[in-house]
């Protein structure tokens, strides 16, 4: 069967996680995915260090900047910060269930407020000539999904939102911590096929539990994108099957080893400017996930890599002991 061409095929943002140095390296394995900054609060943007909190590789484009804020003013000031920074796209996010988007009135919280999401979209669309787009849940707590995200959908479009980008689970934030919001909820993709059903005109992404590119392209079927969360942090060799596989181009580069040797200038510059190796290898660990000599590389990294001294020769030196995927894909 013939796979139509995604709409969007992106990575998700996740806190502590999609710095800066770990969307240079997503990008070195696949040029079509939209990659995300963590989110980054309205507060933040307006009075903290922007440039430690906004600043981005040129190579990691196309990206967005997520944003977490309720005060549609605030929202609008930010967004347009981050379209002077150079951002493609700025995201709001009405998924995050953490305790502190609850005490500060964002996140997943304002799955509760949809006009106050509406307000908050449309002055952000007033402010930048990029798209806005919102990301979500299905629902939070003892909300119908199906009322739930039909009302906060339609209120984000009616304001012009360009796109919904949906977590296919509820979020309840009474009872359940942060990581048991993560896979306690069911998933229930249904729903988000339901709501591309009824508006056909809208992009939908889905996002939530999807673990390989070959369940990506499956709810392609149904909607316009897949937005690929942990899979692709723990498992980004898995980004190197995005572009072939879904958009038809080849990847990159031919195998992991090509793609983290070219990292290494990135890396040598980083260092240069007084990052530790670390910050930057951390997010490579799992780059051979499930290949002879993973635990060696992943041992080597965990040893050297944190050394005050440590330079780019340590990353050379783990991959050594590592047999390339695409050598056991041939054999």
């Amino acid at each position: 069967m013939q796979l139509h061409q995604p709409h969007r095929f992106s990575v998700a943002p996740m806190m502590e996680w999609t710095d800066s140095p770990c969307r240079v390296f997503h990008r070195l394995l696949t040029k079509r995915a939209l990659l995300y900054t963590e989110m980054v609060t309205t507060g933040a943007v307006i009075h903290g260090d922007r440039q430690r909190l906004l600043g981005f590789d040129a190579s990691e484009h196309p990206l967005a900047l997520q944003l977490g804020g309720s005060n549609p003013n605030d929202l609008a000031t930010s967004a347009k910060i981050g379209e002077d920074f150079g951002y493609d796209e700025i995201n709001i996010n009405v998924g995050c269930p953490s305790d502190r988007v609850k005490e500060g009135r964002f996140g997943a919280c304002l799955m509760a407020e949809p006009e106050l999401v509406a307000e908050g979209v449309a002055a952000m669309k007033r402010a930048v000539s990029v798209p806005v787009t919102v990301k979500c849940r299905i629902g939070i707590d003892d909300q119908d999904p199906e009322v739930a995200l039909d009302a906060l959908a339609r209120a984000v479009v009616a304001a012009g939102a360009d796109a919904l980008i949906v977590h296919a689970r509820k979020a309840w934030l009474n009872g359940l911590s942060p990581k048991e919001n993560r896979h306690i909820p069911p998933l229930d993709y249904d729903r988000v096929y339901r709501l591309k059903q009824a508006m056909p005109q809208v992009p939908i992404i889905i996002n939530g539990g999807i673990g390989s590119i070959a369940e990506a392209a499956r709810h392609l079927e149904h909607v316009d994108g897949v937005m690929l969360g942990r899979a692709a942090y723990q498992e980004p060799w898995r980004l190197l099957e995005v572009d072939p596989e879904l958009f038809g181009d080849p990847a990159p580069y031919a195998s992991m080893k090509e793609a983290l040797e070219a990292l290494i200038p990135y890396i040598k510059r980083q260092l240069a400017q007084g990052l530790r190796l670390r910050a930057i290898t951390r997010h490579v660990i799992g780059a051979y996930q499930g290949v002879p000599g993973a635990r060696a590389f992943r041992r080597y990294l965990s040893e050297f890599g944190v050394k005050p001294d440590a330079d780019a020769s340590v990353l050379l030196k783990a991959m050594v002991a590592v047999t390339e995927r695409a050598e056991i894909a041939a054999a």
